[in-house]
């Protein structure tokens, strides 16, 4: 490593690997980056562990424009490099050295913008977000699926237990902070304790956010159409689970988490009087839902909708995962695939509700 007047220069040898997706119909590409330049503020990781998201496989299939861009943003890793000057922080205020394991948000905001400045930093209207933006000089190590990765300056960064599997804490950037964003959500208008909460959709997300909503003291019901999503949704907490248009109406608590078109519209129109609805997970191309007006009006339904998470929700994520069943939570990660092999794991979900996890 070599200071310079542009930061510390680390030469990385071997060079360090990502996958870029380059477009739907090519095969992702390897690269190679033999140098990184850290500024104040800055960390080079080493990935332990990346799991596949939904949101990825979606950009496989040619749903992002941004290209090439290294896909990933579940991860968990340790910190290899520091940029100079004062050492990089935690979130939750406690100094960052080389040899930490940490996980990390998926947005950098700016901090400055209104969207910002109005508590909504996952809508920063200059965000940088991990595993989506497009590959630059400067920094290609950019998302999860790669050797290692290059954290920019105001990254929110919690340090994770070494007695933590890997497979628990790398979703915790992903799909568990956006859980604890829609148990917030709710609780933000009614309290879950007591309370019946329907579940609609049981993959990851579903499930972590029944095992949250049930910590809470919620009954849950969860609904999916799929048989063996069901019966983890009872494994998870659940005290029942259906099918679609099975699920008994009159609800207080709804949260949707599919972002299926039919799923939504039912939701709505089966929650209760002053009942409260979270939409999260749409596909951008998913088809409009159609909304009674007048039916919302009379029952005061609420509809709120989460769409990335603020820093704090990343800390609820991890002193959950802390906390939580971790034989059960581990049961989400599926095949763990070597990093040569990590195109497989965009050529179609796992099975289930699981994630594939590559492992550099």
């Amino acid at each position: 490593m070599t200071e310079t007047a542009a930061g510390v220069r680390v030469a990385l040898a071997p060079a360090a690997e990502a996958w870029a997706f380059v477009g739907a119909d090519l095969p992702v590409q390897c690269i190679a980056v033999t140098e990184v330049t850290l500024r104040e503020g800055e960390l080079l990781v080493e990935v332990e562990l990346t799991t596949v998201s939904e949101s990825d496989l979606r950009t496989s299939f040619g749903h992002r424009a941004q290209l090439p861009h290294v896909l990933g943003h579940e991860q968990v890793g340790r910190i290899v490099a520091q940029g100079p000057g004062a050492h990089a922080m935690t979130y939750d205020g406690l100094p960052l050295t080389v040899g930490d394991r940490i996980v990390w948000g998926a947005t950098v905001d700016c901090g400055e913008c209104a969207l910002c400045l109005e508590g909504l930093p996952q809508k920063c209207e200059r965000a940088q977000r991990y595993g989506h933006e497009r590959v630059r000089r400067g920094w290609e190590l950019s998302g999860g699926l790669a050797t290692h990765v290059h954290l920019l300056a105001r990254t929110t960064i919690l340090r994770a237990r070494d007695w933590i599997p890997a497979a628990v804490l790398a979703p915790a950037s992903g799909a568990t902070a956006t859980a604890a964003a829609v148990i917030d959500a709710a609780e933000g208008i009614r309290p879950l304790a007591v309370e019946t909460v329907l579940v609609s959709g049981c993959g990851v997300l579903g499930l972590t956010a029944i095992a949250m909503a049930s910590e809470r003291g919620a009954r849950v019901v969860a609904v999916d159409a799929d048989p063996g999503r069901r019966d983890l949704a009872r494994t998870f907490g659940a005290t029942a689970a259906h099918p679609p248009g099975r699920a008994p109406s009159g609800f207080r608590v709804g949260l949707e988490l599919s972002g299926e078109t039919d799923a939504v519209g039912s939701i709505v129109a089966s929650a209760g009087t002053g009942g409260v609805v979270i939409v999260t997970g749409g596909a951008a191309d998913a088809a409009p839902v159609p909304v009674s007006a007048e039916s919302l009006a009379e029952r005061l339904v609420t509809i709120r909708g989460v769409d990335g998470y603020r820093p704090e929700h990343l800390v609820d994520a991890v002193r959950f995962l802390e906390r939580a069943d971790h034989d059960l939570l581990a049961g989400l990660v599926g095949p763990t695939l070597a990093f040569a092999d990590a195109p497989r794991a965009l050529d179609a979900p796992a099975a289930g509700a699981t994630r594939i996890a590559v492992r550099p």
